[in-house]
């Protein structure tokens, strides 16, 4: 099923400024919040959608890549990402719990409607890591598959991730008394007041460790390296990320892993600039074969491709190859070669040569005509760089 756009969601314009995306999402989330909606599973999946759109518009270079590439030049296109599939209530409360707060309710500490005190135990989350991918044209051009061999923390395989060894030496802790939490009252001059923070002793796990694994100290995690395969689409650009869900750090002692976050880079062409989806080539034609007309030879992502220069072809012309540029990155498109006529000149010449040329140079066809210039080239000019 396609995602929805992101500002439809909200309901807000591309024009809306942070202090207004923000109010949108703050009214979403309190329309769709599980404490007013208790077992709704549409109004928690409208809950999830409101997050994955507010955790993108609300960072400027993410929201740039929205507006540029869609839905994936900011998550899904490698495999994950946020969203209803990926992001939890557990990473909505985490990431925008000043926001819930705001609205009157408690974070995700706060959050009872699932029941039994879900939300009362800390969950160790594992870092992001980042990797950069060099592509050359002909790979964006056509999408690629890349297998990157990433050092990162993983699963301890001798434990299996738990930190204990055999996996099942564990006592509840003493402190919390396996709530993962504690309350702590305290006497002011306004009365008692009372905290609630991640049990010190646990680390909000709610169990303690009564014989740790020799291999990863306990730890649930140990440096080690994994190869992971990444898809990239095609039309990509320089700078763009995507994000492979679970494939960053590992967590300590089974909780959820990072995500690995693909960062683009680009390859210099030696023959074709790029300019968008738009791909830009300077050719040089010779004197003669400007007046003449000829075919002429030039290269492509596909390979080289022979071109008609009509007689009396004018430095400047721009040929336009329709469909020989890049990819749209959402498919819903794709540029053209833009082939630039440049006259080449030569800097020296022999007496035959020069000879030649002032003879010809006596004809009037060969004196430019004031008359015939062109008053639409700036108009032109002006919608190419546009």
């Amino acid at each position: 099923m396609a995602k929805r756009d992101f500002y439809e969601i909200l309901e807000v314009s591309k024009t809306a400024t942070p202090e207004e995306i923000k109010k949108a999402y703050r009214q979403q989330a309190l329309k769709y919040h599980p404490d007013r909606n208790p077992g709704d599973k549409a109004s928690e999946e409208k809950f999830k959608e409101a997050a994955e759109a507010y955790e993108v518009l609300s960072d400027p270079q993410k929201k740039a890549r929205y507006d540029q590439f869609g839905h994936a030049g900011v998550s899904g296109a490698a495999g994950g990402g946020y969203g209803a599939d990926g992001m939890t209530m557990e990473d909505i409360f985490s990431h925008f719990g000043d926001i819930f707060s705001d609205l009157g309710f408690g974070g995700f500490g706060g959050f009872t409607s699932r029941g039994g005190g879900r939300g009362s135990r800390h969950v160790a989350k594992g870092t992001n890591l980042r990797v950069k991918v060099k592509l050359n044209l002909q790979e964006i051009e056509k999408g690629v598959e890349k297998k990157l061999k990433v050092s990162k923390y993983i699963t301890c395989d001798e434990c299996s991730g738990t930190g204990a060894k055999g996996g099942s030496a564990y006592s509840t802790c003493g402190t919390c008394r396996g709530a993962g939490r504690v309350t702590r009252v305290t006497n002011t001059f306004l009365g008692q007041m009372s905290t609630t923070q991640v049990c010190p002793a646990c680390n909000g796990e709610g169990k303690t460790i009564t014989n740790k694994c020799g291999k990863c100290s306990g730890e649930g995690v140990m440096r080690g390296e994994e190869v992971i395969s990444v898809k990239i689409p095609a039309g990509v650009a320089e700078g763009m990320q995507l994000s492979v869900s679970g494939k960053g750090n590992a967590a300590r002692r089974g909780g959820i892993n990072g995500d690995l976050l693909v960062i683009i880079e680009e390859e210099q062409h030696q023959e074709l600039l790029r300019d968008g989806n738009d791909l830009l080539y300077n050719l040089y034609v010779s004197f003669a074969q400007a007046s003449l007309g000829a075919q002429v030879e030039i290269p492509t992502l596909d390979g080289k491709v022979k071109i008609r220069i009509e007689p009396g072809t004018q430095p400047g012309k721009i040929l336009r190859l329709r469909g020989k540029g890049l990819p749209e990155v959402n498919n819903y498109g794709k540029g053209d070669l833009l082939v630039s006529i440049n006259v080449w000149i030569p800097k020296s010449l022999s007496k035959e040569e020069r000879k030649i040329l002032e003879k010809l140079d006596e004809s009037q066809n060969f004196k430019p005509n004031p008359g015939s210039t062109d008053r639409n080239f700036f108009d032109r000019m002006k919608n190419y760089f546009e």
